[in-house]
């Protein structure tokens, strides 16, 4: 059998080598700490020892179900392990700790420390037959799921919690199932099913079950170009855009993983459900505590199991309830302002949704940090005031084209008729720009609103460089000190200047990792070689210069390389913006422009570049994140690396198989306007359309001058956004202006251009209560249950979704509607909005 990795301190008797496997080094709270005594029984060989850990400086209290989150100084605990990973803490009644302390809940650390687990044990095993079967068997369920969503009106990614579920389940129905002697049972279920067993199931089987953004331009070809490549070139062309960004982002890891600052909001629900299926379910009959948080997880995964069957099937109208809409049905300028339960429908203004699927959309309001939310409140009240202005002031012939739109249109559309831009009279049979076809009076139009988008979304990814270099300049110089490392730093040797400041860095970082609990523990286990991430980014690299060249993708070989280095610099800053933030979002259009710029004439390598560019870096972030959520869980990082490979490759290849059949099938509806309430093109249309127009037009429409300058002029205005909060704050440093987050209010102005805008008002409501009043107030239960509810009725939605998605809305065939009732507006708007007249 083998074991989860190799442990580093080795010691010579049983009683050290206790120690070195569990026992963070006192520096872990800064020498201020009590020995505490804990009992260890070790699987299988029943060995008792009593050693002595850390016990970390926090405070805690005690709660109305008489168990005490985290222990106290001083305090005396025993652990027991488990076979599922679980403890037991009882309080040695001849020490009394200090007197409680209301929990303050104000940094990373806090938030690490007490709702995290921080403990280990390194002979836990995860590689067993059902990591195998489990993580390839849901990796390939949720790579078809992401598939399907990324075609739907509004995109909802597969949640890891979803998958963490099920895989909870049928991991210890397996472990009940399975023989458990004799040579079978050796290989097949070695042992009961356990928390690092489970977790490196989910980082498999998550890596899988996402829509890879080559899909988009793998599409895009489909159904707007003549010739697409085959099979064979499909797939290495996503292997290699995927994994690219993984050799990038391991590199950075000992910038972008280990510190305690990259806290990775996004992950805190899936350790707390983690810690309580694996954890509590075997205390449960000794720890009231325990017990009260498995019965809440279940009864709201059913409850939420139930209700979502009403919005997404049998009620759409509960997706967005507008007084504003059921009064005015005619009015098309209600429509605008106040609809927003259907695909481009509307700003959603006060409209209520009780429909959890687009209320948590990509990001929970239940975990996202609280000055999070107020900059994106922020930047969705700016938002709706200026989209507003912009189309009732007619600002680019705004009325003349949908409100909400991604296509590209003809000059020849109107109030009345919107008349797409037709772009194959102005490409030539190599699918470059026949400049002899292009009629300079007759440039095409975007929606007013997709403009705006454009727009903010330059300002908010330039406004991320800068405030990242203003209040994060440490962590970003301590990315390049992390060359020092790897075999690289040959090349670079010659290169002396600046290398001080890294050191200094990186001897900061190493200090704050070195404070960190849970780098502590991972100590115990060897890292994965910086040789191995080399390796998968050379091969990434070549393999995709020789897809490139054979699907004749019109990219020269330095605009592929360009594009490697542009997806490398968005990891270290995109990457460290979710990774404090917990915010997310993409940069695709500022890529397409600096491609537009680069590569003239070229709509379909203008595709390619983004590919690499935009969709390297996005994985790339996508495995820090997975690595934050292996170091949470104490899995070796070998296993955690393996289980990343191995999920990206099945993931890829199921995403080509599924988009195939799907653009097949339903290539009319992808190719109209709105498209329907079960499937939508407005991720390929947004993605052909900004292809075209940066490939073909960037020099007309965005250049000084043309008639979406600004577009252009944002990068610049971007670079300045954070300078005034800066130094305010630099003035004023009582002020809390360090929270302001610019980059985070531009991108949330624009972001109201696209999708269902009904669930706005019930999203930041829900937030400011967990994030504000539970956090401030009831800190208590928002450590013990806030995270653990949003994992619950994020696995209930996406369970449900899951099932409706195939049994009733066509995703195995044809779908099955509901009949029409005052629920059910079928065949118009589900707010009984009213419909465009064009």
């Amino acid at each position: 059998m083998l074991s989860q990795g190799p442990v580093r301190h080795a010691a010579r008797s049983s009683d050290e080598a206790t120690f070195a496997m569990a026992v963070p080094s006192r520096a872990l709270c800064g020498g201020n700490c009590e020995p505490v005594p804990v009992e260890i029984r070790q699987e299988k060989h029943l060995i008792k020892s009593t050693v002595e850990i850390i016990a970390p400086s926090i405070s805690s209290e005690t709660g109305a179900d008489g168990d005490d989150i985290v222990p106290h100084v001083g305090e005396r605990v025993e652990r027991k392990g488990s076979t599922s990973g679980g403890h037991s803490i009882r309080h040695d009644p001849d020490r009394t700790p200090p007197a409680r302390r209301s929990i303050r809940l104000e940094t990373a650390r806090d938030i690490a420390t007490h709702v995290l687990d921080v403990t280990d044990d390194p002979t836990r095993n995860p590689w067993t037959f059902r990591l195998w079967f489990l993580g390839i068997g849901l990796g390939s369920f949720g790579s078809v799921l992401a598939t399907i969503f990324f075609f739907k009106p509004q995109v909802v990614s597969v949640s890891v919690i979803f998958l963490a579920v099920v895989s909870h389940v049928m991991g210890n129905a397996m472990a009940q199932m399975l023989p458990r002697t004799g040579w079978s049972g050796r290989w097949l279920n070695p042992h009961p099913f356990h928390r690092k067993e489970h977790v490196a199931i989910i980082i498999m089987a998550s890596s899988a079950a996402t829509c890879a953004y080559g899909i988009e331009a793998l599409a895009v070809r489909q159904l707007w170009y003549a010739s697409s490549p085959n099979a064979a070139e499909s797939i290495l062309l996503l292997f290699s855009s995927q994994l690219l960004g993984y050799g990038i982002g391991g590199l950075l890891r000992q910038t972008l993983v280990y510190p305690t600052r990259m806290l990775y909001p996004v992950v805190l629900p899936i350790m707390a459900m983690v810690d309580t299926l694996d954890g509590d379910r075997t205390m449960a009959s000794v720890r009231p505590a325990a017990s009260v948080r498995l019965r809440l997880f279940y009864a709201i995964f059913a409850v939420v199991f139930v209700w979502e069957a009403f919005p997404q099937y049998l009620m759409p109208i509960m997706t967005g309830l507008s007084v504003f809409c059921l009064t005015h049905r005619d009015d098309q300028t209600i429509t605008n302002i106040f609809g927003g339960s259907n695909g481009n429908e509307g700003l959603g203004l006060l409209s209520l949704c009780l429909d959890w699927q687009y209320i948590a959309r990509s990001m929970s309001p239940l975990w996202v940090p609280l000055p999070t939310l107020v900059n994106s409140c922020m930047g969705y009240v700016i938002g709706l005031v200026v989209l507003a202005a912009a189309f009732y002031g007619h600002l680019w012939r705004a009325q003349d084209f949908p409100f909400l739109s991604q296509l590209l249109f003809s000059p020849e559309s109107n109030a009345t008729r919107y008349v797409p831009y037709n772009q194959s009279a102005i490409l030539g049979p190599t699918n470059e720009v026949n400049v002899s076809a292009l009629d300079l009076d007759r440039l095409p139009y975007f929606s007013t609103a997709h403009v705006l988008y454009l727009i903010t979304t330059n300002l908010a990814a330039m406004a991320t460089v800068t405030h990242i270099l203003l209040w994060h300049y440490d962590d970003l110089s301590s990315a390049w000190s992390c060359l020092a490392s790897t075999p690289l730093d040959r090349l670079f040797r010659r290169w002396r200047w600046g290398r001080g400041a890294g050191r200094r860095a990186h001897a900061a970082l190493d200090d704050e990792a070195t404070r960190d609990p849970h780098f502590q523990l991972m100590r115990a286990y060897d890292e994965v070689p910086i040789w191995w991430y080399l390796v998968v980014l050379g091969l990434s690299i070549l393999v995709g210069m020789v897809c490139l060249r054979q699907v004749e993708s019109g990219l020269p070989w330095w605009g592929f390389l360009l594009a490697v280095a542009i997806a490398a610099v968005s990891i270290v800053f995109f990457g460290m913006q979710w990774a404090i933030t917990g915010y997310s979002f993409g940069i695709q259009p500022v890529v397409q422009m600096i491609a537009g710029y680069c590569l003239v004439g070229k709509p379909v390598a203008n595709m390619y570049f983004t590919l690499f560019a935009f969709n390297s870096a996005s994985q790339g972030q996508i495995l820090l994140k997975d690595l934050k959520l292996g170091q949470y869980a104490k899995l070796s990082p070998k296993c955690t690396f393996t289980a990343q490979f191995v999920g990206t490759i099945v993931g890829a290849i199921l995403n080509y198989v599924m988009m195939n059949s799907i653009v097949s099938s339903q290539r009319v509806i992808f190719l109209s306007v709105e498209g329907t309430t079960v499937w939508s093109g407005q991720n390929v249309q947004q993605y052909n359309s900004q292809a075209i127009a940066w490939g073909a037009f960037a020099r007309e429409l965005f250049s000084i001058g043309g008639r979406y300058q600004w577009v252009t002029l944002a990068f610049l205005i971007g670079l300045a956004l954070p300078f005034p909060a800066w130094f305010l704050h630099r003035r004023f440093p009582r002020a809390g202006l360090q929270h302001v987050n610019t980059a985070i209010i531009s991108y949330n102005i624009g972001a109201l251009s696209a999708s269902i805008n009904a669930a706005n008002l019930s999203y930041y409501a829900v937030g400011f209560f967990s994030q504000f009043y539970l956090r401030r107030y009831q800190a208590a239960w928002f450590v013990r249950y806030n995270y653990l509810v949003s994992a619950a009725m994020d696995s209930g939605t996406e369970v449900l979704v899951f099932i409706l998605t195939f049994a009733v809305q066509g995703a195995s065939g044809s779908a099955v509607r509901f009949p029409r009732y005052w629920g059910n507006n079928r065949g118009g708007n589900s707010d009984y909005c009213a419909l465009r007249a064009a």
